[in-house]
This record gives C-alpha cells, structure tokens and sequence, in this order.
C-alpha cells in the first residue's frame, strides 16, 4: 500500500469482478489473456487462481 492505496493485479480484478456477479468465469478470460496478449502466468498460480474463483475440474 502506498499513498493509502492499494494494487491489485489483473488476475485479482478478475476474482473480484467473479465475486460481484461480473463475470460468470476468469478461465476463459485467463486463456484468452494468455492466447491474445502474451500474458505469462505459472501453473501453481494458474490452478491457484482456478481453485479461489471455484473453477477447477
């Protein structure tokens, strides 16, 4: 936190836009990100993100 604000990460927005009815799932968001905009991401964090949002199979 700084300057009394705090970051949040695009993979963050996309569990907080899930929480408040948003969007309905991150996975096709995440593999669109990864396909169209390079976006590098870890497995760990990857499935991490998946088990938070209640997504993986």
């Amino acid at each position: 936190m700084r300057l009394g604000l705090s970051i949040t990460g695009i993979l963050g927005v996309l569990l907080i836009a899930k929480n408040r009815g948003l969007v309905s799932k991150v996975k096709p968001i995440m593999e669109s990100l990864i396909s169209q905009a390079n976006f590098r991401i870890s497995h760990q964090l990857y499935e991490e993100v998946l088990q938070t949002a209640n997504e993986l199979d």
